[in-house]
């Protein structure tokens, strides 16, 4: 048995990844580098995660409606729009493009959107009744499924003229991001991508959300790994090719704590009150670093 449970094809056998390729010709090679890595200690995702071209091209389709609503939602919003509308604008642009909201129902969520303003960390539910207003921050994160492939991505938007202390909370969140894609490399750590996110967060002055994080996405919303953004380079699960996840910290400006008591269940607040800002990427690792493909 392999170290995650799966069976390994005869040399001959067709390659399990799909390809119609004679296994010795195909993933033989790259199992048993897999194995000798898992002998040694490391942590592996199981290949059954693993996303192969097919897929990548699958989830790239998903990923294009979801960038798609998200780019309609930046030429769109502003001071006065609800945030039902913004729900209403991802939810017809998702079915006019044979999508669905993966948010949508999804663990009782009413909506088929996040949004979250100034201090709302994330799950924020739409409402008629809520309207932006100058000077907010939102974060619309969302998530798209087609064809049975699940992508996922968010962005913050300044509304109006913002306090410049908030612009720089959403730039360096944004800057933090990128070092995580940068710190991307085939066969590294997933500690690395996590240190080098919380290092300009902390660097800037700023907190990084323990409780949520990134995760691996594609053939479902939530998949392995969980992507934590207070992890030590060098530790964690490599980064295998063909793994597929999302790069989305949670950076406060005050404190680290949250409140997840909000009676809705589902809407999670920083503990202090001060503003939180994210930005949210997918990305599958390729055999020379990243490919992205939401944002």
């Amino acid at each position: 048995m392999s170290y995650d449970g799966l069976v390994n094809p005869g040399r001959n056998d067709e390659c399990w990844c799909g390809s119609g390729k004679k296994y010795k010709k195909c993933h033989r090679d790259f199992d048993e580098r897999l194995e000798d890595l898992a002998a040694r200690g490391f942590e592996l995702i199981s290949r059954d995660l693993l996303k192969m071209p097919e897929d990548i091209a699958g989830i790239k389709a998903s990923a294009d409606v979801n960038v798609g609503a998200l780019d309609y939602v930046a030429a769109h919003i502003g001071p006065g729009v609800t945030t039902e509308e913004i729900d209403q604008w991802v939810y017809n642009y998702c079915i006019e493009h044979d999508a669905v909201p993966a948010d949508l129902n999804y663990e009782g969520f009413p909506k088929s959107v996040c949004t979250s303003i100034n201090e709302v960390v994330c799950h924020g539910i739409p409402s008629p009744d809520v309207v932006l207003r100058e000077g907010d921050i939102v974060n619309v994160d969302m998530s798209t499924i087609k064809n049975g492939y699940f992508s996922d991505s968010s962005r913050m938007f300044c509304i109006g003229e913002v306090d410049p202390e908030w612009k720089r909370l959403v730039d360096v969140t944004y800057e933090s991001v990128q070092a995580g894609l940068a710190a991307v490399k085939p066969w590294g750590f997933l500690g690395d991508v996590s240190a080098a996110v919380n290092k300009v967060a902390t660097d800037a002055g700023f907190t990084v959300v323990r409780e949520f994080g990134g995760h691996g996405i594609g053939f479902e919303f939530h998949e392995d790994p969980w992507v934590g953004f207070n992890e030590k380079a060098g530790t964690g699960y490599l980064l295998v090719p063909g793994m597929c996840f999302t790069i989305e910290p949670m950076v406060n400006m005050g404190a680290q704590e949250i409140d997840m008591n909000d009676p809705n269940g589902w809407t999670v607040r920083t503990a202090d009150g001060l503003p939180t800002a994210q930005w949210e990427v997918q990305i599958v690792v390729t055999e020379t670093g990243y490919e992205l493909l939401s944002w």
